[in-house]
């Protein structure tokens, strides 16, 4: 089926960088404006205090650690970990309660760094999809900040876990690890005797959509369920699509994630799905396996939904698993 894979890469690589950036350009989608400088602050003043010592102790002596967390994803881990925070990104999501009186310190894609800086921070934490941007930046204003990698499944419990030993939350991130590992045991063994899929991962940003490879975060978790990504030997998360050439995989499931605008997204898709001729022919097309994933569960990078992720692909790959 996949004969002729090294065309399909060959040709889908062709615009990749130039969609790749607009992928990245949106990581902080959804943000909203940084509140402007001269605004009252009064609100943020005992939180631009916080400090958080190992848990279970009160020694005034221990490391003391002031963290600006610049991603949603970050911040909501941060959160299951039981960890303060003295910054945290502007954006249109909910943020935990933990934090509702910390500071922003603007768009994950480009945080203001006047702010940043004058929070004194010990520590600074940001995504390593977003390193090659901001890495720089820091650098400039002399912050060393810590890129977590979040790319699947196992780098994120990695950095879990590391987290949970640099801040004394060990037994947080175990029990956050344990979740995930749980969930993947489970769904392994419920899927176990069923036919692996195979799977074309789209990937949609506003105007266009790329094709997810396994390396990517949602191509990572259909690898935990057993799905079969149709483009494989990929050394980069996404490529720019062909649907001539995709249509040669003739995936069993289409997978449509959205990252930035969702319904402007979705509708984008289902203009392509009816007005390109093509789609019609793919076998997904025709036995209505295509699904859109929700984006607060499908990301671009790893987050704490990932328990119900995979339960909710383990639902789109084995239709027969389905309660």
């Amino acid at each position: 089926m996949l004969g002729r894979r090294g065309n399909l890469q060959t040709i889908i690589r062709t615009a990749a960088p130039v969609l790749i950036a607009c992928l990245l350009v949106l990581a902080g989608c959804g943000s909203k404006e940084a509140p402007e400088a001269n605004q009252p602050s009064s609100q943020n003043e005992s939180a631009q205090n916080a400090v958080v010592q190992p848990s279970g102790t009160v020694d005034p002596d221990q490391e003391e650690h002031r963290i600006v967390s610049t991603t949603v994803a970050v911040t909501e881990i941060l959160d299951a970990l039981e960890i303060d925070l003295v910054g945290k990104p502007t954006s249109y999501k909910d943020l935990p309660k933990r934090y509702d009186t910390v500071k922003e310190v603007g768009n994950p894609m480009s945080p203001d760094m006047e702010i940043v800086k004058s929070l004194k921070p010990t520590d600074v934490l940001s995504v390593t999809t977003l390193q090659y941007d901001l890495e720089p930046v820091f650098d400039g204003i002399e912050i060393d900040a810590t890129f977590l990698d979040l790319t699947s499944l196992d780098k994120m419990k990695e950095e879990i876990a590391a987290l949970g030993q640099r801040f004394g939350r060990e037994a947080q991130a175990e029990e956050i690890i344990s979740r995930f590992d749980n969930k993947v045991d489970e769904l392994k063994e419920l899927v176990k005797d069923e036919e692996k899929p195979t799977v074309l991962i789209l990937m949609g940003i506003p105007g266009s959509y790329l094709v997810a490879t396994e390396n990517s975060y949602i191509g990572d978790l259909v690898k935990q369920v057993g799905g079969i990504n149709v483009v494989k030997d990929s050394k980069v998360e996404f490529l720019s699509s062909n649907t001539e050439f995709l249509h040669q995989s003739n995936p069993d499931v289409i997978l449509r994630a959205v990252h930035g605008m969702p319904d402007e997204v979705i509708k984008m898709f289902d203009e392509e799905f009816k007005k390109n001729d093509i789609w019609k022919h793919f076998n997904a097309v025709k036995n209505g396996r295509v699904y859109d994933l929700e984006e607060e569960l499908f990301g671009t990078t790893g987050n704490l939904a990932a328990d119900k992720a995979l339960e909710q692909l383990a639902k789109m790959l084995y239709p027969g698993t389905r309660g």
